[in-house]
């Protein structure tokens, strides 16, 4: 997802976008949904959370973190 797009989602929760990085609007918006604020720590692409919205990115961000 876009950044320009988690930040309107983010503003729907009334999240401050100002200095955030996407990571962290994301793990935002998660706790906000009341879910884990897990995004980016998926490890060699093992998640239980199939319905989450996220889980593209999630996958594509944790496996650039471990490299």
């Amino acid at each position: 997802m876009h950044i320009q797009n988690i930040r309107e989602k983010a503003k729907e929760f009334g999240i401050k976008t100002t200095k955030l990085k996407k990571v962290d609007l994301v793990r935002s918006i998660q706790l906000a949904e009341g879910n884990f604020s897990c995004f980016a720590t998926a490890r060699d692409g093992a998640c239980d959370q199939f319905g989450c919205v996220w889980r593209d990115d999630c996958f594509a961000l944790a496996k650039k973190k471990a490299n």
